[in-house]
């Protein structure tokens, strides 16, 4: 399922951080503005009202929501419309994972900062979604570059869901009909997703990572150099731990009843974990 929609940004020529942040990231002092419109199936009615985000610097304008059915269909596609200052963006979700989709390929850096996606990311303030995926310039004999901001402003290696949603977004940059596959550049390497004949996209992660140190994990390797089903204490509870690398860092723990689990509260425990240096996604 795919929105599409439009940020209008005012924003200052950016200034580089130090090379401490992953990728350089640029950010912004100025104060942004932001005005929010979906088309075709839903659009902002009645603007009335300002509705500041916790940073005063950075705001919504909007008011009530409603479904209606487009007046009409323009002949220009939403994303070929370029107006200054305005970033069109396109909401996909991939099994409920949900991403705002950004073109970016003018430019190899993103065109909003880790921070703005935060804002952006949040559920009461902004748009809401688990993080802005910009489309830029392939790099290394590559079609196109996969990048990543999580709603928390950190920049993971690459998601499964994610660049599942960013084929599908680039399709609909490219016009693309009928099968089609293409070479993406991602933190996690060289990823090659194919779109096919009845739209659905499929992605070859390539094999599992399971040496603890690629992972990486601090665990110490108990089955040849991986960690399965490992104890791992967190906060006085044992759980029984399968470390693995998609890409990205994840830790699996089998049979739980999830229901019974308040993931809101353990979830940061694990991700933030001493024995995961790289952070970990947690299943």
């Amino acid at each position: 399922m795919a929105i599409a929609a439009t940020i209008s940004l005012s924003v200052s020529p950016t200034t580089r951080h130090s090379a401490a942040a992953a990728f350089n990231p640029f950010r912004s002092s100025s104060s942004t503005t932001v005005s929010v419109s979906f088309s075709p199936a839903l659009r902002i009615t009645s603007l009335r009202s300002s509705i500041p985000f916790r940073n005063p610097s950075f705001r919504v304008s909007a008011t009530s929501m409603s479904i209606q059915a487009p007046q009409q269909t323009s002949s220009t596609s939403f994303l070929d419309r370029r107006e200054s200052g305005v970033l069109h963006f396109v909401k996909y979700h991939g099994l409920g994972n949900d991403f705002i989709l950004v073109d970016n390929r003018g430019s190899t850096e993103p065109r909003i900062s880790p921070e703005q996606a935060k804002k952006l990311c949040d559920r009461n303030f902004g748009i809401g979604a688990d993080g802005v995926i910009f489309a830029l310039p392939g790099t290394n004999d590559t079609d196109y570059t996969m990048r990543i901001f999580n709603s928390d402003g950190s920049e993971p290696e690459m998601c499964g869901n994610g660049v599942r949603c960013f084929a599908r977004f680039i399709a609909e940059l490219e016009n693309l009909h009928g099968n089609h596959s293409f070479k993406v550049h991602t933190g996690a390497g060289l990823i090659v997703p194919e779109i096919q004949g009845d739209g659905k996209v499929r992605v070859d992660m390539g094999e599992p990572i399971l040496k603890a140190a690629d992972v990486p994990t601090g665990l110490p390797a108990n089955k040849q150099e991986a960690v399965v089903k490992s104890e791992l204490d967190v906060d006085g509870v044992t759980w029984n731990v399968t470390c693995v690398s998609m890409g990205n860092p994840h830790f699996v723990d089998q049979g739980l009843l999830v229901d019974e689990l308040n993931l809101a509260e353990i979830g940061p425990k694990f991700e933030h974990h001493v024995m995961f240096p790289a952070r970990t996604n947690t299943g």
